[in-house]
């Protein structure tokens, strides 16, 4: 085991050793451990395959911050082995590999790079035709990465809000001491922190020649921090975006937090850069970063003979930790002239440490098989990127390189911050950023300790201020920077394998030909090389990507810029977008009635409704009998959970006149009128009953699912019209039974007197407000089921009584409950359209036969423009009716609709009609299949093709006769 003594080790518990194992053998790690530090200790470097050449690859950053550490868990694929923490039994496997990790057979791909050049697929295999199809499966299977165990379980995730005064991502030096100064002002502060403990670089980095300073500090800032009652923290938690007016949703473990603060403090960092040279992705090569989190965090010993080849002075710290902990310093290798701190030499010299200066690492020399380096080739720099044409061997079994920081810009510039370059210190800097925003410490070009610890309490202080609060500390000045940037950290070689971005094994070359090519654009050269679009998202790919496109395009990286950062900051599983498996549970008043009486229930929407009456086992036999029953005599149905919308106001009649298709402006009160809605793009998105009460005011129903996205869009669209209107969704208010059959009236009239309900003093469509068992109530003479119907709506807490009142009123002509599948099959016989399962995000009016509910005198509705446009085009698609014989293979909703060996539609709706004696449906179908007494082919379970034959619609009662009764 590689591991070093205490006080090394800040994350693990030497007490608790964990069995794993890693390509079928066994390892042992402990407590703390990342699978990739436990690896390391146990002397495996070699931890996955790149993703093009299947080239070895150890780990980089130690950090989470690159793709070189790849790893398949048995439930979940690409993890990253340097940020997952190690279990009991975890069972790791390697992963993009062709044979075994060890004796990968694709690894000979590496010899045939220059024939794979950037962009080789896009230019060589589109042609002859066709034959993109033969070599896809191929270079698929050989880039391919984790694979997914299909039969996973979800596991529980959920969501959380979270309010705070000021929210500080970031716990380094900078975050704390800004979480402090907010704080300490009586500010509630969130501090955000991605890795398990808090202190960020002073839990790895050295900051002066003694070693002892950062510890130091960040016992100090702990306890703190940790014990003030006005910050709460998130550790293990990332920010993975920021929004408009700090909308931050932050990931921690299972949970999606959604925080909204007033104030937001960025102090994110920087990444530590590699340098580019000839097999600088091998194991055995990391940034200089990574080999002090192995020691510092998991008390690892990243090698015995190490180079440290460096742009900055933070190098030459590493190698004394390095030294320290009983690694042999073989050489710092320093690309500049010297270093800025004069102490540094005497330091190095003191423990006998080579130093050689204006010089690099040419290349990284390997031993057979390229499994870890096991010496390098230094030599003088002699111009920008170009070095001697000799120079010397070291041996070495690890390199530490560092060509200077990144700052960790993404969420800043999602913010709308601009980077801009300063050649003179080869540095980005940020502006531009909104208000209420704000950065320190490094992310800020901050990076000598004093002065990022300044960075942070002045951050923390303007703040306070901005939220009003009084501040006892000063300002506090800033002191001298030394250069951290080496500015040219590229040296190409002539045999290649120089790499720039390790995700995507792009080389300097590949780069260069980009511009060559044409593509001198950063964002082109992106999307045709597609550097910066693997894992790493460019953490340690953009800066270099950036010189080498303004160095061939002859301009400077000011102009270049690097790449769009968009969210997410890290990857993200569908789970934390989606949340926990959440149902609401909702039931009408009448729910009691319904288990009573033997329903079966189903879910609709957030509610629960019966779905028929009667025996689970017999549900065809079931609900033909409830249908029956309506046709024949009198049913009835809870329709509680149709959405319900009061509109009133003087602009109410408008305000539907914009929203819904048809027109309403001239709608007589006492009556309704079928109401279809559709968005701007002209899609229907759902419909109902608009019943007009009074001048101004109406009620209007919507889909049971759809009603609360209705209210959303009718408020949304009247904020910017700002029409006199109220509306109100009063869907749990009300309770509403739909009475249907030929006796419906029959039952009524035992129940309602004070209003005439024969068919001339209550019309089809007609509106009424009465009594009904002595309850106030809105009644309305709707037809969805095809029969003389009544729907009563009442105040929700009088449903129940309704429902008895009824039920005893229907004695006498053997009423009896139907459910929501029966009423669905009646509906069907009369063809009428159920949204989101007749329709779905592409139809348009004209393609359910809905023209007639489009009102062609009034000059705008929601979506108008699109539906004159899609209308203006020739139908590609139309719903229709079809039938196949009693006895028949029965569609399903979803079987396909073929036309030759081409699919040109789907079923949405199919039951088998007694009332019709036959099977029928609804379909979408190509134009030249949809007209009556055509057949067309409906591939059903099995893979058998049924010939159904197009049916006018609607299927029962076509002139509309008994609803109108």
């Amino acid at each position: 085991m590689n591991r070093l003594p205490a006080p090394m080790g800040l994350l693990i518990d030497r007490d608790q050793p964990l069995d794993f194992s890693f390509d079928g053998h066994r390892y042992q790690g402990l407590q703390g451990d990342s699978i990739a530090s436990a690896l390391l200790a146990n002397g495996r470097f070699l931890i996955s395959r790149s993703f093009k050449y299947h080239r070895p690859r150890g780990p980089l950053t130690m950090a989470g911050q690159d793709a070189n550490s790849l790893v398949q868990l048995p439930q979940e694929p690409n993890v990253l082995a340097d940020a997952h923490a190690l279990s009991a039994g975890l069972q790791v496997t390697a992963q993009n590999v062709n044979g075994s990790l060890d004796n990968d057979k694709d690894a000979y791909l590496g010899k045939f790079s220059k024939f794979m050049p950037v962009g080789f697929y896009y230019r060589s295999f589109y042609k002859p035709k066709g034959m993109w199809k033969i070599w896809e499966p191929i270079i698929r299977k050989k880039a391919g990465l984790g694979v997914l165990d299909l039969t996973f379980q979800p596991e529980y995730y959920d969501k959380a809000y979270l309010f705070t005064d000021v929210a500080v991502i970031g716990a380094g030096p900078a975050g704390l001491h800004a979480a402090l100064t907010t704080a300490n002002a009586g500010a509630k502060v969130l501090l955000i922190e991605q890795q398990p403990v808090l202190g960020g670089s002073l839990t790895y980095a050295r900051f002066d020649i003694e070693g002892n300073r950062a510890e130091t500090l960040r016992r100090e800032l702990l306890a703190a921090v940790e014990q003030h009652a006005n910050i709460r923290i998130l550790t293990e938690a990332t920010c993975n975006a920021w929004f408009t007016d700090n909308y931050l949703p932050v990931i921690q473990g299972k949970r999606l937090y959604k925080v909204r603060a007033r104030q937001c403090l960025v102090c994110s960092g920087a990444f530590d850069q590699p340098v580019v040279f000839r097999n600088n992705d091998l194991p055995g090569v990391m940034l200089t970063s990574a080999a002090q989190r192995l020691m510092k965090l998991y008390a690892v010993k990243p090698g015995n003979r190490a180079v440290v080849l460096t742009g900055n002075d933070d190098g030459y710290l590493a190698a004394l930790d390095l030294h320290d902990q009983g690694v042999k310093v073989v050489a710092v290798v320093d690309m500049r002239q010297g270093p800025s701190d004069e102490s540094l030499p005497g330091a190095l010299a003191q423990r006998k440490i080579y130093l050689q200066c204006n010089s690099t690492v040419y290349e990284a020399l390997h031993e057979k098989g390229m499994r870890h380096i096991n010496g390098v080739d230094v030599r003088m720099i002699t111009a920008q990127g170009q070095v001697a044409a000799s120079g010397q061997h070291l041996d070495c079994d690890v390199l530490c390189m560092s060509a200077g920081y990144m700052p960790v810009y993404q969420l800043l510039c999602q913010a709308g911050g601009k980077l801009a370059y300063d050649d003179q210190r080869a540095e980005f800097t940020i502006s531009g950023l909104p208000q209420n925003l704000n950065v320190a410490g490094s992310v800020n070009a901050r990076h000598r300790l004093d002065n990022v610890i300044a960075d942070g309490v002045n951050a923390g202080t303007e703040a306070a201020l901005a939220l009003g609060l009084v501040v006892g500390a000063q300002r506090v000045p800033f002191s001298g920077e030394a250069r951290v940037n080496f500015n040219w950290p590229i040296f190409p070689h002539p045999k290649g394998k120089d790499f720039v971005d390790f995700d995507e094994d792009l080389q300097v070359a590949d780069i260069v030909n980009a511009t060559r090519i044409g593509y001198r654009d950063v964002q082109l050269v992106k999307r045709y090389s597609t550097v910066g679009m693997g894992p790493s998202q460019g953490r340690h790919s953009a800066l270099p990507t950036a010189r080498l496109v303004a160095w061939a395009t002859q301009r400077n990286i000011s102009e270049t810029g690097v790449t769009t950062a968009r969210p997410p900051f890290v990857a993200e599983k569908l789970a934390h977008v989606a949340g926990r498996a959440f149902d609401p549970y909702r039931q009408t008043p009448m729910h009691a009635r319904h288990l009573q009486a033997g329903a079966k229930m189903m879910p609709a929407g957030i509610w629960q409704r019966p779905a028929y009456f009667g025996n689970a086992k017999e549900r065809e036999a079931c609900m033909q009998a409830e249908a029956l029953h309506v046709r024949n005599k009198v049913g009835l149905i809870d329709v509680s959970t149709l959405g319900g919308l009061d509109v009133r106001g003087p602009d109410a009649a408008e305000l539907l006149n914009r929203m819904y298709t048809f027109a309403f402006l001239k709608q007589p009160i006492g009556r309704s009128r079928y109401a279809l809605m559709t968005n701007e793009h002209g899609v229907v998105i759902d419909d109902g009953v608009c019943a007009r009460l009074a001048e101004n005011h109406f009620y209007v129903t919507a889909t049971t699912s759809g009603v609360d996205r209705i209210y959303q869009q009718m408020l949304k669209w009247n904020a910017q019209w700002r029409l006199d209107v109220d509306v109100a969704n009063v869907t749990a208010a009300i309770c509403a039974v739909n009475v249907a059959g030929p006796d419906s009236r029959k039952v009524l009239e035992q129940v309602c007197t004070d209003l005439d309900l024969s068919a001339e003093g209550f019309p089809y469509l007609g509106v009424r407000q009465g009594t009904v068992a002595g309850i106030k109530a809105r009644l309305l003479r709707v037809g969805f089921v095809g029969e003389l119907g009544y729907e009563i709506h009442v105040p929700a807490r009088h449903g129940l009584e309704l429902w008895d009142a009824l039920t005893d009123a229907g004695k006498a002509f053997d009423i009896r409950p139907f459910g929501v599948e029966t009423q669905r099959l009646l509906r069907l016989e009369k063809g009428h359209v159920i949204i989101s399962q007749d329709t779905d995000g592409m139809t348009h009016p004209a393609e359910i036969d809905m023209g007639w509910a489009v009102s062609r005198n009034k000059p705008f509705f929601v979506g108008r423009r699109s539906v004159d446009i899609l209308e203006a085009q020739p139908l590609k698609r139309k719903l229709v009716g079809f039938a196949l014989p009693k006895g028949s293979l029965q569609p399903l909703e979803g079987h396909l609709v073929l036309k030759g060996p081409d699919i040109s539609g789907n079923v949405t709706s199919c039951e088998y009609s007694a009332s019709l004696g036959k099977i029928i449906g609804l379909a979408y179908a190509g134009i030249d299949q949809s007209t009556p007494g055509q057949r067309i082919p409906i591939r059903v379970e099995g893979g058998i093709v049924v010939q159904a034959e197009v049916v006018k619609l609607p299927f029962f009662d076509p002139d509309n006769q008994r609803q109108e009764l």
